[in-house]
């Protein structure tokens, strides 16, 4: 079953964007919760329509993210956290924290768009992170956890 995605999807694709999906999961999942429409011949040409009239709003867009990824390349994010004596983190950091830590140095990033490299985070020590601007645009910044 072939479907137009209205929003990004993790893991299936991106807005405006014609993936391939079993029909149970379009049928009773995507379309229902209005995240993709079925992908008729009608559909396809006014997507085709939608898309040559996006490509320049899209480019503009693209354009911003990258202007952003270029101030964040080389950043590097301090986060505070409890720890015992041997340096092992009460909890674990997650993209949250780094989020917190990126909006007070002023960059407005919503957590879901970051991942971090490593799969849990619980001990002082340096480590990267991905943030997704855009479907194009991704940059990598390094952030210390410090005992605080």
């Amino acid at each position: 079953m072939e479907v137009i995605l209205k929003e990004d999807v993790a893991k299936l694709g991106h807005k405006n964007d014609i993936v391939t999906v079993r029909p149970g999961y379009g049928r009773n999942y995507l379309i229902p919760r209005g995240i993709a429409i079925l992908a008729t011949e009608s559909a396809k040409k006014v997507f085709a329509e939608n898309k040559r009239q996006q490509a320049h709003k899209e480019e503009k867009i693209r354009n911003e993210a990258q202007e952003l990824a270029n101030k964040l390349e080389g950043k590097k994010v301090t986060i505070g956290a409890k720890t015992s004596s041997t340096g092992k983190i009460f909890g674990s950091v997650n993209n949250i924290q780094i989020a917190e830590a990126l909006e007070k140095e002023g960059f407005s990033i919503e957590r879901k768009n970051i991942s971090i490299a490593e799969d849990a985070v619980k001990e002082t020590g340096s480590y990267k992170a991905v943030v997704k601007l855009h479907r194009d645009v991704k940059v990598e910044i390094d952030f210390e956890v410090v005992s605080e």
